[in-house]
C-alpha cells in the first residue's frame, strides 16, 4: 500500500482540544472499535469489555520535570526540554533559542544550574549537569513538568499528579503514557477481582513523540529512538497469557511499541534495548491482541499506529465519529478500546 501523510489527516476543531482532566480519572468517554462496529460506552465500563485471565500491560515510567529556563553567557534568554539523560550528569535535549549555544559554550539554568554545551548528537544537544547530584534529581527540584505543545497553559500543582498514571515508578518521560492516566487505584482493583491480569514494562517517552512528520512520502521518515525495559516476569505472563487463549491488552501505544520493538528479530525476551519502530497499515502485529489508548494528532505517527492495527478506514470512521460527538482530544482527553483486526490495511 502505497500512503502519503496526507492519509492520516482529520479535521479538528480547536475546542475538542482537552485543556485539563476531567475531575476524576475514570469519568473520560471511551469510544470501542471492534471490527467494523463502534460503541460509545465510559472508561468505568471497561470490566466489562475484558475477560478473566486477560492480560494489561502498563508502561510504569514516571514523568520528569523536563523542561528549564534559563540564559547563554551572552544572556539570551532559552528554554531547555530534557529528550532523555544518558548518565547521571549528562542529557540529550532540545533548546529553544535566538541562536543556537556554541559547543563548549555555558548555560545558566533556573539560575541555579551551569552547564556545559559539549556538542550536538543529530537534532538533540549534548549537555553536561553539575557533577554534585544526578541529573534526574537535579531536574526534581529545578525543573518544570513539561505539558504537551497543544496544551495552551503551564503545568500547575493539580498537573504533579493527574499528568502522572497512578501507577507511575520509573522515571525517566517527558510525556505521560496518557493511556494510563484514566486508571484509578479501584478501577485497578475492580479488574484483579474479576480476575483481569496485570504486567509491566517501562518506555521512556521522548520530546520525539511530539515532532511533526515532515516528509509526504511516509517511506523517508526516520522515527526517533526510545528505550525500553521488558521484565522476565512480564514475558512469561504474555506467554501464560497466550497459552491459555486470552487476550493480551496494550494499555497505550508506548507499551505497545516496546512489545513489538523487542520481537521483531524473533520470539519476545526479556531484557533492555531502544526502539525506532515506525507501525504503518500493512504491519504485522506479533504480541498484542487488543489497545487502549488516547486520540492522537492528525498527521501523527501515532495515528498512523492505530490504524495499521484497526485498519485505516475503520480508524477513519471511529475518528469522523469521536469529532461529530465531540470526544475530548489528546493527552487529558477521551479513550479508544481497540481490537487488532489481523486483516487489517
Amino acid at each position: 500500500m502505497s500512503l502519503t501523510l496526507d492519509d492520516f489527516d482529520y479535521l479538528l476543531p480547536p475546542e475538542l482540544i482537552a485543556q485539563a482532566p476531567l475531575a476524576e480519572r475514570c469519568a473520560s468517554r471511551l469510544l470501542v472499535l471492534d471490527g467494523e462496529r463502534l460503541d460509545d460506552r465510559g472508561f468505568c465500563d471497561l470490566p466489562e469489555l475484558v475477560q478473566p485471565g486477560d492480560l494489561l500491560v502498563f508502561n510504569d515510567t514516571r514523568v520528569i520535570h523536563a523542561r528549564l529556563y534559563g540564559t547563554k553567557e551572552t544572556g539570551g534568554h532559552i528554554e531547555v526540554l530534557i529528550e532523555r539523560a544518558i548518565g547521571p550528569h549528562e542529557a540529550l535535549v532540545q533548546i529553544r533559542a535566538s541562536k543556537s549555544p556554541r559547543a563548549g559554550s555555558r548555560l545558566r539554568l533556573a539560575d541555579a544550574l551551569d552547564v556545559t554545551v559539549l556538542g550536538r548528537v543529530g537534532e538533540f544537544f549534548h549537555l553536561r549537569f553539575p557533577d554534585s547530584h544526578d541529573v534526574l534529581d537535579l531536574l526534581e527540584h529545578h525543573g518544570k513538568l513539561p505539558l504537551p505543545p497543544y496544551i495552551d497553559r503551564s503545568a500547575d500543582e493539580h498537573d504533579e499528579s493527574r499528568y502522572q498514571t497512578v501507577y507511575a515508578r520509573e522515571r525517566g518521560s517527558v510525556a505521560a503514557p496518557t493511556a494510563g492516566l484514566h486508571f484509578d487505584q479501584p478501577m485497578l482493583a475492580e479488574l484483579a477481582k474479576k480476575g483481569v491480569h496485570g504486567a509491566w514494562l517501562t518506555l521512556h517517552v521522548g520530546a520525539g513523540t511530539f515532532q511533526p512528520v515532515r516528509v509526504n512520502d511516509l517511506g523517508e521518515h526516520r522515527m526517533h529512538r526510545e528505550r525500553y525495559v521488558i521484565p522476565q516476569e512480564t514475558v512469561a505472563a504474555i506467554a501464560a497469557t497466550r497459552a491459555a487463549g486470552r487476550r493480551v491488552i496494550a494499555v497505550g501505544t508506548t507499551s505497545l511499541r516496546a512489545l513489538e520493538g523487542a520481537a521483531q528479530d524473533g520470539p519476545l525476551e526479556a531484557g533492555t534495548g531502544e526502539t525506532e519502530l515506525f507501525i504503518l497499515p500493512g504491519y504485522r502485529f506479533q504480541v498484542v491482541d487488543a489497545l487502549i489508548t488516547n486520540f492522537h494528532l492528525p498527521k501523527s505517527t501515532l495515528l498512523m499506529l492505530v490504524s495499521a492495527f484497526a485498519g485505516l478506514e475503520p480508524m477513519r470512521r471511529a475518528y469522523a465519529h469521536a469529532v461529530g460527538h465531540s470526544y475530548r482530544f489528546f493527552s487529558y482527553g477521551d479513550a479508544m478500546f481497540i481490537t487488532h483486526r489481523n486483516d487489517a490495511i
